[in-house]
């Protein structure tokens, strides 16, 4: 199989008779095809150097200065920087059968510039079309709750599959982010009156403790006033003290129930 390999890899016995015609050609009209022959790269490029349709060296070229032959030779340039786009929102089916909307944005660069030119056509275009499939895939085996509270795991969860499927097209997923979740208009108003409804039971809840916990501080109150009558006239001053102070013409004549207990039991 190795043998196999680098027959195909070879350039024949024609392509090297092609490849001594090209350097004749450059030595003998050295000076005119000097600006043909030498290439320059950028630090964040590469070259993928194409002799007679074969990958040259199987190693990129760059950054800096490099030579190719005018007539046998060809190359791609390809950018190392990460790349950033959006994935265009997505109509998604949760678990629980909820129409979502959701958007995100991936981060990538390219790891292996030789498997990018011959393994995929367009790179970045495969990338993009990859990850709106892979965000509907992912996010259709969640729930809305899981969705919306546990967004890390989800971007952490698409970025492992997408690294694995770009792993052969020399691609390195580095980031994936979800950005917005679009909720229904009816669903939205429907979680909005549970969360409403939500809160006004807690409040009761809360309400009914506080007169609860009044009503034994009263009880414990009462007890004491109990022991010691004289208590409860100093409370009532206390309250008639408390009205003068805001200059109020209202006067309290407090009337003991227990007056009132020998009418009721004569109706």
């Amino acid at each position: 199989k190795k043998q196999n390999e680098s027959n195909s890899g070879s350039l024949g016995c024609f392509g090297w008779l092609l490849v001594i015609i090209s350097l004749i050609f450059v030595v003998v009209t050295f000076p005119i095809t000097l600006f043909m022959c030498v290439k320059i790269v950028k630090e964040y490029e590469r070259a993928v150097i194409f002799r007679l349709g074969r990958i040259s060296d199987r190693k990129p070229k760059g950054p800096g200065l490099f030579f190719v032959l005018p007539c046998t030779d060809n190359f791609v340039k390809v950018d190392l920087r990460t790349v950033s786009f959006d994935i265009p929102p997505q109509e998604i089916l949760t678990k629980d059968s909820v129409t979502v909307s959701v958007d995100g944005v991936v981060y990538f660069r390219i790891n292996c510039p030789i498997s990018s030119v011959a393994n995929v056509s367009n790179a970045c275009s495969s990338t993009r079309l990859l990850a709106q499939t892979t965000l509907r895939n992912v996010l259709g085996t969640k729930n809305l709750s899981e969705l919306l509270s546990d967004r890390e795991g989800i971007s952490l969860s698409m970025q492992e599959t997408l690294d694995e499927a770009t792993d052969k097209w020399g691609i390195k997923v580095e980031r994936v982010e979800i950005k917005d979740v679009k909720l229904p208009v009816q669903l939205q108003r429907a979680m909005a009156a549970e969360a409403e409804a939500s809160r006004e039971a807690r409040a009761k809840i809360i309400a009914a403790e506080g007169e609860m916990k009044a009503s034994r501080a009263l009880k414990e109150a009462s007890l004491v006033i109990a022991e010691a009558p004289s208590a409860l006239q100093l409370r009532y001053l206390q309250t008639l003290n408390t009205i003068a102070a805001e200059k109020n013409s209202t006067i309290i004549f407090p009337l003991p129930i227990d007056v009132l207990q020998g009418f009721m039991q004569r109706k």
